[in-house]
């Protein structure tokens, strides 16, 4: 019995050790990711779809403010027609962890609208979530979730 509080001691303290390796802090990857959060915001602002296309991994899927579900396909699209625009466009980085060969980014954005939306002309609070993953040897943004804040 004692062999057995032992063994799971020593289990569970091992799991908590190897669990906080995988989140270890990684300046450079986080460094990196900021730095592509930066360049994402001024491609929307250039509507420079080279580039977006660059960041995005091919599989890239968005849950955009408006509660639509789209894929990298959709986004560009939008973005080529002037449906999507922005006349300024500011984000704050309030989370980055890196686990891996993925990072979870979380923070909070300022945008005018542009183009062709619903809601040009207006100024909206944004919250989001961005996931991204190091695929061939570059790091690419695979998701992301945008909501409004409400005043």
């Amino acid at each position: 019995m004692k062999k057995n509080i032992i063994f799971l001691v020593a289990l569970i303290a091992a799991a908590a050790t190897l669990a906080a390796g995988q989140a270890r802090k990684t300046p450079g990857a986080e460094e990196e990711i900021r730095r592509l959060n930066a360049r994402e915001v001024d491609a929307l602002l250039r509507n420079d779809v080279t580039a977006l296309k660059d960041l995005w991994s091919d599989d890239f899927v968005v849950t955009n403010p408006f509660n639509k579900f789209i894929n990298k396909q959709q986004v560009v699209g939008m973005t080529e027609s002037g449906a999507l625009a922005f006349k300024s466009y500011d984000r704050q980085l309030d989370y980055i962890r890196v686990y891996g060969v993925t990072a979870i980014v979380a923070g909070s954005e300022t945008v005018l609208w542009a183009g062709k939306m619903p809601t040009t002309g207006q100024t909206s609070r944004l919250r989001f979530t961005g996931v991204w993953m190091k695929q061939r040897g570059r790091w690419q943004e695979v998701a992301r979730h945008a909501n409004m804040v409400t005043p």
